[in-house]
């Protein structure tokens, strides 16, 4: 079961960012935003896919003067949407404020105390049983070569 402990949450570690509670994630559209689009160009500040948990709140914050669009939300200058994501799932949005004129998000079911200890009791237990089967079978091979 140690074996299993080690693995299963050495694999959780590497999926960390979905190890919390839904949360509100605020997303700020910078000031200009439109310009360096329109030359092709990146904002700074804007990820350009993202991952989420089941239940989140996705606000988006629009600094720039110009409306812009995330899927089905519509957020003119000066204002802020939301967009609640209450399943699991992946999204490819057309959105105005990505070079790429689609946002990606990756919307993932949370990891909790339960899915872990299942994972330790699926990944361990196994293990554990042809461990011991295989020390079990070990010593009686030796005293046969003998």
């Amino acid at each position: 079961m140690f074996v299993g402990l080690v693995l299963s949450e050495g694999s959780f570690v590497l999926l960390g960012e979905t190890a919390r509670p839904p949360t509100t994630i605020e997303v700020i559209i910078p000031a200009g935003t439109a310009g360096l689009i329109a030359r092709g160009e990146k904002p700074p500040s804007l990820p350009s896919g993202m991952v989420f948990v089941v239940g989140d709140t996705l606000s988006i914050v629009n600094e720039d003067s110009t409306e812009h669009q995330l899927g089905p939300i519509w957020i003119p200058a000066g204002t802020s949407g939301r967009l609640v994501l209450a399943q699991a799932d992946k999204l490819a949005y057309e959105c105005s404020f990505v070079p790429a004129r689609y946002f990606d998000m990756d919307i993932r079911e949370p990891l909790t105390l339960s899915t872990r200890l299942y994972g330790i009791f699926y990944a361990g237990l196994p293990l554990g049983l042809l461990i011991a089967l295989y020390y079990a079978i070990l010593p009686a091979r030796y005293k046969q070569e003998k």
